[in-house]
């Protein structure tokens, strides 16, 4: 198949060395970023050809799909165009800076009739995918608790970034941009919750304009209660971890280890060595073997013809929720999800 990318920042490394990885299945044509010094920069460290002009990458028939890695803000508007050529998209989260463009994306995708991913390489760590299979096979039985916990560090020069962290060109803070990651496994694995209530707000580590620190409670269908905490202010940064009780046992995932615990007397632990960093001041340290298992399977899906592993459609609870937390936290009471 044939790819083109479109944004050369901050996440474009990752997804350059898969695809170089898998240059047996995909053949990159075009890359493009309206900075002359980044698409200098990223031909010299991959070898990839560049274009100084998007329309190219648009207006070429022969491309099947496009990797979109570009601000949020920019997300509608490129997967319109996208649509519009009739080219499959793979894109970075979030979908969009807000729940109603978010769900556009989603209809535009639906109308045009093409595929459409979202980059959450978190879904193939070895600890997810092991709970996910136990918990489908109903090994931990009914879910009473679910909890997640989210302690990255930002230093401010983070946030001293032109548009890093505000509501015009990020959406949000730290729930649409680091832990949207976390909840779109819990979801994943437990369910949207039915209702939340609780606080989002901008901490005294930071000056930004929108929440680094954000703290939930969630109670689920079946009955079931939860907590959510996400924050950018716990230096120098800590694993995530995502908890599940079960009425058969328990799950504990962290981003490298897990262990599952059941009531029959059997333990599982479980290692992952591909996706332990970008806890700290550095977002991108950590390996790209997960970005490289998320393009292998949207190529299969592409190939296949069906529905991506993380599609926009599952990708916009994870906004469903977030859009919840923080009307909850502006209007101080419990809001349906």
């Amino acid at each position: 198949m044939r790819t083109a990318i479109i944004g050369l920042g901050m996440a474009s490394p990752q997804h350059a060395q898969s695809l170089l990885e898998l240059k047996d299945e995909v053949d990159v044509v075009a890359a493009f970023s309206p900075s002359s010094n980044r698409r200098s920069a990223f031909a010299e460290r991959f070898g990839l050809p560049v274009v100084e002009n998007v329309d190219v990458i648009f207006n070429d028939a022969s491309i099947d799909y496009i990797i979109i890695l570009t601000p949020p803000n920019t997300h509608l508007e490129l997967v319109q165009r996208a649509a519009d050529a009739g080219k499959h998209v793979l894109l970075e989260k979030p979908l969009d800076v807000t729940l109603d463009r978010s769900q556009q994306i989603v209809d535009i995708a639906a109308r045009a009739n093409i595929k459409l991913g979202v980059v959450f390489q978190r879904r193939f760590r070895r600890t997810f995918a092991e709970t996910a299979k136990l918990l489908a096979e109903g090994e931990l039985g009914e879910i009473v608790s679910v909890s997640m916990r989210l302690s990255n560090w930002r230093p401010q020069s983070y946030y001293d970034e032109p548009g890093r962290g505000t509501i015009a060109r990020d959406g949000g803070g730290v729930l649409l941009t680091q832990a949207i990651h976390t909840i779109d496994q819990m979801i994943t694995l437990a369910g949207l919750p039915a209702e939340v209530a609780g606080f989002a707000v901008t901490s005294a580590v930071h000056r930004m304009e929108t929440e680094d620190l954000a703290h939930a409670i969630m109670r689920f269908e079946n009955g079931a209660i939860g907590s959510l905490s996400a924050t950018t202010s716990a230096y120098p940064g800590y694993p995530d971890e995502i908890e599940i009780l079960g009425t058969k046992g328990s799950a504990r995932m962290g981003s490298d280890s897990g262990t599952i615990a059941l009531m029959d007397g059997r333990k599982i632990e479980l290692t992952d060595s591909t996706d332990g960093g970008g806890t700290g001041a550095d977002p991108m340290a950590f390996s790209h073997q997960n970005h490289l298992a998320l393009h292998q399977a949207f190529l299969a899906a592409l190939r296949d013809n069906r529905e991506p592993i993380a599609s926009a459609t599952e990708a916009l609870k994870a906004h469903r929720l977030i859009a919840a937390i923080l009307q909850a936290s502006s209007e101080g009471k419990t809001v349906a999800v």
